[in-house]
């Protein structure tokens, strides 16, 4: 027997993938909304973190 046949069983299943899909829709447009609307300072700001020097946290080496 397919894992098809084993979900066709299921009573209810077909509301999973619609939830999902209204669920990943509202996240997507809610960051779209948010990219377009946040503060450009805040964006360059945070655009930038993975380039800065932390020497708050120093590499261990091994040696």
């Amino acid at each position: 027997m397919k894992f098809i046949n084993y979900l066709e069983s299921i009573s209810g299943i077909s509301i999973y993938p619609m939830a999902s899909l209204i669920l990943f829709s509202v996240f997507f447009v809610g960051a779209a909304f948010w990219a377009f609307k946040a503060d450009k300072e805040m964006v360059d700001q945070i655009s930038k973190i993975p380039l800065e020097r932390d020497d708050s946290f120093p590499v261990k080496r091994k040696d």
